[in-house]
């Protein structure tokens, strides 16, 4: 692992993002307008009373903050491995003095900062327009940080696992598509966990979908108890750990059956 190649690659990588900044501008604002439509129709079904003991204050800081994590842990560069694999791409990637994972993950920090970079005034404006009722307890905070980087890892290592599947199989695509799907569902997107079906929360508690997106969001707002909490990092700490094994199986034994001609 060519840890200072990898950092140089990371800046080169940023620098060259930063060239097309109003694109990704544009792509970041397209990626939140699901979010901010729900907004405004939870909260204004809330209007001066409750929906399942969340008030319209509740609802305003939950997308508000979810939109931010799900910038954060969205691994868009998922979408270009399996590319890479099936185009040839990857051979010279394979020729680098260092691993091809950094690569990703010097597309994956690079957009990440150009994106936040619009994201977060962008959240920030609509919280002093909106003006909600902003509680946070100490606990929240300081699990907030830890639980935002597991769901990254977990979102991150699950989509660069089903990427890898492309070693096998030409549409591993939908199986990333399917993902997103079951986040739009199961990570609090169309409606907070709360508000769901008993049968869809338990789905929702066991598989990792909550834990890319979701958890984090409930931790800062203080809706967890102390058990819950610990049991929610167990399992997020659980799914990461089984993303990135995943991933180290697929990639060893894809690479040796790897054959392509391009790149």
């Amino acid at each position: 692992m060519n840890h200072r190649g990898g950092w140089a690659l990371i800046q080169g990588t940023w620098l060259s993002w930063m060239q097309h900044r109003a694109f990704f501008f544009l792509l970041a604002f397209g990626w939140m307008m699901p979010a901010l439509i729900y907004l405004f129709v939870w909260a204004t079904a809330a209007g001066g009373g409750t929906v399942g003991a969340m008030t319209r204050d509740d609802f305003i800081v939950y997308y508000l903050v979810w939109i931010f994590v799900n910038q954060f842990t969205y691994a868009q560069t998922n979408w270009t491995v399996g590319d890479g694999i099936r185009s040839g791409d990857l051979n010279r990637l394979l020729l680098y003095p260092m691993s091809p994972l950094y690569n990703t993950l010097a597309t994956e920090v690079a957009g990440k900062t150009v994106m936040l970079s619009f994201v977060v005034p962008v959240t920030a404006v609509l919280g002093l327009l909106l003006q909600p009722t902003l509680q946070l307890s100490l606990t929240g905070v300081l699990a907030f940080v830890p639980a935002l980087l597991l769901a990254w890892a977990v979102r991150f290592f699950w989509g660069y696992w089903l990427a890898l599947l492309a070693f096998w199989m030409t549409r591993a695509h939908a199986l990333l598509a399917a993902q997103d799907a079951l986040i739009f569902l199961l990570a609090g997107q169309v409606a907070p966990l709360a508000l769901l079906p008993a049968p869809i929360q338990t789905m929702a508690t066991l598989l990792p979908f909550r834990y890319m997106v979701s958890f984090p969001v409930e931790v800062l707002m203080g809706r967890l108890t102390h058990a819950d909490l610990a049991a929610g990092f167990a399992l997020q700490a659980g799914w990461a750990f089984l993303a990135w094994s995943l991933y180290q199986i697929l990639w060893r034994r894809g690479v040796r059956r790897y054959a392509a001609v391009g790149g």
